[in-house]
């Protein structure tokens, strides 16, 4: 759907900036001002310029960055979309592994960018990641840099290409966030546009996401939902300390699963049947469409009882969205709208 861009003024945007810079997971050093005083943020740190070098602790991996990332590889869609909504989409010089298609706000970004044409449907190998010649390889998952995937970082790094890792998907437990709130999406969008200098950029999308966000009203009947991801004999939900989670939180919706103290779990039908959710939010994804997990829940005669299948209570997610990255606020305001238009009888 088209974007609307929104101005804020400075004041409330550097408001929000101070708050993201209070839960941004590293302390860098190098972003303390020439006297050693306090570290920048907001609209003054955007001013002033990125001070290279800047190193992260990058879920537990030290990362330096002596200039900002020219040549870039990212691996899923969460990271390619970050990139181009921070206007960086000609740094990228490979995309792999994108989960479905851009956003309408973002095709204008992604024309004539690597992001259109991926190099890979799935997580390069490390010789194909290097004949692209990158300096920087930013992945959606820890897993796509080890050594079964693009290179564990160690040997990347030897070659000569930084990694850079979602701090959402910090498998870590002293760096997964537990739960995941939007202040760590935001975060990541703050450190991204420090890394590459283009801290205005960010400062603008966090502002303009925030406004998204504070625009949804939480529905406040009640209601409790499953959120359904892929499979069919046994259902993979999203769990209680994730993005789904966190997405959910933002609708109104009681997560049925939220007990679970995982980004993900597997829930039986016979579990799904117990819960009895008021409705069900299927992820739409190439591989396993919302369509199809509605023929399964409709064909196995324990769910097909459930009367949010038979009244037809389902909210869609595009699986894009589904992943800590810039669409999570799409998807809230996008489910709240879908949920508006539900009736379920008390």
């Amino acid at each position: 759907m088209p974007r609307t861009r929104f101005t804020l003024p400075t004041a409330v945007v550097g408001a929000a900036l101070l708050t993201l810079t209070a839960c941004s997971s590293d302390a860098d050093p190098a972003a303390q001002d020439a006297t050693g005083g306090a570290e920048q943020t907001g609209s003054d740190a955007a001013a002033a310029g990125t001070p290279y070098p800047l190193t992260l602790d990058n879920c537990g991996t030290e990362v330096t960055f002596d200039a900002a990332p020219e040549r870039v590889v990212t691996i899923k869609s969460s990271t390619a979309e970050t990139m181009l909504a921070l206007g960086l989409g000609d740094r990228v010089v490979g995309a792999a592994f994108l989960d479905g298609e851009v956003p309408d706000w973002l095709a204008p970004e992604a024309e004539g960018t690597a992001v259109a044409d991926p190099f890979s449907d799935e997580v390069p190998g490390t010789e194909a990641l290097l004949e692209l010649d990158p300096d920087l390889v930013y992945a959606g998952w820890e897993s796509n840099v080890a050594a079964d995937g693009a290179g564990d970082r160690e040997t990347l790094a030897s070659l000569g290409v930084a990694s850079y890792v979602a701090p959402a998907a910090c498998k870590d437990p002293q760096y997964m966030p537990n739960p995941l709130t939007f202040d760590e999406v935001f975060a990541e969008i703050t450190e991204v546009g420090r890394i590459f200098d283009v801290a205005d950029a960010a400062d603008a999308l966090v502002a303009e996401q925030t406004e998204l966000l504070d625009s949804v009203t939480p529905d406040d009947r009640g209601l409790t939902a499953l959120w359904y991801s892929s499979g069919s004999d046994i259902p993979y939900v999203g769990a209680g300390i994730g993005a789904p989670q966190m997405i959910l939180d933002a609708v109104g919706l009681q997560n049925v699963a939220g007990d679970v103290e995982d980004t993900w779990t597997s829930m039986s039908m016979e579990e799904i049947v117990a819960a009895d959710p008021d409705v069900i939010v299927l992820v739409d994804a190439a591989w396993n469409t919302a369509d199809s997990k509605i023929e399964t829940l409709e064909a196995h005669p324990a769910t097909a009882e459930l009367s949010a299948v038979r009244e037809g209570r389902y909210l869609v997610v595009p699986f894009p969205a589904t992943e800590a990255g810039v669409r999570n606020a799409d998807a809230v305001a996008d489910l709240s709208r879908q949920l508006g238009r539900i009736d379920v009888d008390e």
